[in-house]
C-alpha cells in the first residue's frame, strides 16, 4: 500500500474524510431492517472524529453501475478533498446477472472500478479497493463455496494495475466463515425465528447480510489489515481501541494468529 498525498497538504484542523461507497454489506441500516448491520457502520469508532470522519454513502443493493447512474458515487467526488480517502466495495450486485436492473457484465465492471480511481485521484485523494465479502454457502456435505465467479480476481487484478491498495475482503471473511462452520457461521448472518424479532415475524434466513455480531467482525479485519498497512490512515487509528472488536470462533491466541496472516 502507498501514501497518497503528502501530510502537509492536509490541514491540521481540517479531519479528513473516508467515503464509503458500495452495497447493503457496508451500508447503514433502517431501523425497520435491524438487526441487520453493515460492517461500515462500526468504522467511526476506531478513529477520533475530530480528526476523521467516516461518512457511509454505500446502498442496498448497489452495484457499480446502478452507484453511477444514481449520482450517489457524483455525490462524493463532489464532496473530496485532498487527503480524503474512498473505500470502493462492490461485486454482490454487479454479479447478480438475473437481476438485470443491477447486473454489471464483468468488462463494464472492471471499467467503473477504473473510473472510480481515475476519478478519486483526480481530487489528490485516496483510492482503497475492495473485494467483495463472502456469502454464507455450504453443500449438502458441509463444504463452503463461493458465488462470485471471476469479480473479486477482477479487483484483485485493477488494484495491482492501478497501484492501489487492497483490502482482500473476499478471502479473509472466507476464512472467518469457514473457521465458524456450518453452524457456527450462522450467527454472523441474519438468521432469525419467527417471533424472535419484530422486524421479522415470520423468521427469515439470510446468508448475505450481517448481524451486529458479523458487521462488527468484517470491521475487525478491515482495520487489522490497515492497522498493518502503509496508509497514512492507519496512524490515525486509536490505539485504545484497536483490538477491542469481537472476534467470533477464535481463541485469543487465534486472533492473534489469524490478525498476523
Amino acid at each position: 500500500m502507498v501514501l497518497f498525498v503528502p501530510s502537509s497538504i492536509v490541514s491540521a484542523k481540517e479531519p479528513i474524510t473516508v467515503y464509503l461507497a458500495g452495497d447493503s454489506t457496508m451500508a447503514q441500516k433502517l431501523p425497520e431492517k435491524r438487526p441487520e448491520t453493515g460492517w461500515g457502520e462500526f468504522l467511526q469508532a476506531f478513529f477520533d472524529d475530530q480528526k476523521v470522519k467516516v461518512e457511509n454513502h454505500a446502498k442496498n443493493g448497489r452495484s457499480t453501475r446502478t452507484f453511477i447512474e444514481e449520482k450517489l458515487w457524483q455525490r462524493i467526488i463532489e464532496k473530496l478533498k485532498p487527503g480524503d480517502y474512498v473505500f470502493i466495495q462492490f461485486g454482490h450486485n454487479d454479479s447478480s446477472k438475473e437481476k438485470v436492473e443491477r447486473y454489471a457484465s464483468p468488462d463494464e465492471y472492471r471499467a467503473n472500478l477504473v473510473r472510480f480511481i481515475s476519478e478519486v485521484r483526480e481530487r489528490n485523494a485516496g483510492p482503497v479497493l475492495l473485494t467483495p465479502v463472502m456469502r454464507r454457502r455450504f453443500d449438502k456435505d458441509g463444504k463452503f463455496y463461493d458465488t462470485h465467479g471471476v469479480y473479486p480476481d477482477i479487483v484483485r487484478a485493477v488494484a495491482v494495475e492501478s497501484r492501489v491498495p487492497l483490502i482482500d475482503m473476499h478471502r479473509l471473511s472466507e476464512r472467518v466463515i469457514k473457521q465458524c462452520g456450518v453452524e457456527g457461521s450462522k450467527a454472523l448472518f441474519l438468521h432469525l425465528k419467527p417471533n424472535e424479532n419484530a422486524n421479522y415475524p415470520n423468521g427469515v434466513t439470510d446468508n448475505t447480510h450481517f448481524t451486529p455480531l458479523g458487521a462488527e467482525t468484517l470491521a475487525a479485519l478491515v482495520v487489522g489489515e490497515l492497522q498493518t498497512s502503509k496508509l497514512d490512515l492507519a496512524k490515525r487509528l486509536l490505539k485504545s481501541k484497536a483490538g477491542t472488536l469481537r472476534r467470533p470462533c477464535m481463541s485469543s491466541a487465534t486472533v492473534s494468529t489469524f490478525f498476523r496472516q
